[in-house]
């Protein structure tokens, strides 16, 4: 008898969560642009490749944010993975940030 051939099992493509934000803003108010360079500098840090964002000028579009349900900007929204979660301000405070946003430092 000869002796079996082990099948080698390919590794699939790694599965990698993709966090999904909305960051809603006020035009070219001072702290929008301090919540999107804050938030840019998290996901740049932290989350490299694996988010999507969409920035909503809330001025432009002021009936997607009543619809979202936003009422203050800047306000993050993290679409997915649940749990869904809400941020209000600049995003100045990081440990905060990503408390709320599940990621570790």
């Amino acid at each position: 008898m000869r002796p079996r051939k082990a099948k080698s099992r390919r590794a699939g493509p790694a599965v990698t969560t993709v966090m999904v934000m909305r960051l809603y803003i006020a035009d070219n108010a001072p702290n929008s642009l301090k919540a999107i360079a804050n938030l840019e500098a998290i996901c740049k840090e932290y989350l490299q490749h694996g988010f999507e964002l969409e920035i909503i000028d809330v001025l432009e579009f002021p009936r997607r944010a009543l619809a979202d349900g936003v009422l203050v900007t800047p306000s993050l929204a993290k679409v997915s993975p649940s749990p869904a979660v809400k941020i209000v301000g600049d995003l100045s405070d990081r440990r905060n940030v990503l408390q709320v946003l599940g990621i570790r430092e």
